[in-house]
């Protein structure tokens, strides 16, 4: 008897300590939430990257020959009429593939593509690929 009666208070008391109603103030320096922006920031841009360092972004594919001769002329062709955008030829077996831009978003691409598909009638189209980019420091690549 004795027994139950201890049980049936600690039960008691145990089940009182779960539905207390205590409160936990929190004081902390402002300066913590400065640096978890930054973390933030740093785990978006960590995010757009690739493993080779690059951020993830679309390029426009022009050409994709097996010729090498012909994807080096492309890239003249294009470096001369385009001296603000950067053009690259990549090979990829068995082809050469000349593709032009480091675009952050595809409506950029988009936009770019419009253009030279007035010069280039015959297949511009947008590639996902690895883009060198280099973001300010105050920029938020996120949100633009």
């Amino acid at each position: 008897m004795i027994q139950r009666i201890i049980i049936s208070v600690l039960v008691f008391v145990c089940s009182a300590a779960l539905y207390a109603a205590d409160t936990v103030m929190v004081k902390k320096d402002p300066r913590l939430d400065i640096l978890s922006l930054k973390q933030l920031q740093a785990n978006q841009r960590s995010a757009m990257m690739t493993a080779n360092g690059l951020y993830k972004g679309y390029r426009i594919q022009l050409a994709s020959t097996p010729r090498r001769g012909d994807a080096f002329a492309r890239r003249s062709e294009l470096m001369s009429r385009f001296p603000d955008q950067k053009v690259y030829v990549i090979f990829q077996s068995p082809n050469f593939k000349v593709r032009i831009g480091n675009f952050l978003k595809k409506e950029e691409a988009e936009k770019f593509k419009a253009l030279l598909n007035k010069i280039y009638p015959q297949g511009a189209y947008i590639v996902e690929d690895g883009i060198e980019y280099m973001p300010k420091e105050e920029e938020d690549i996120i949100n633009q």
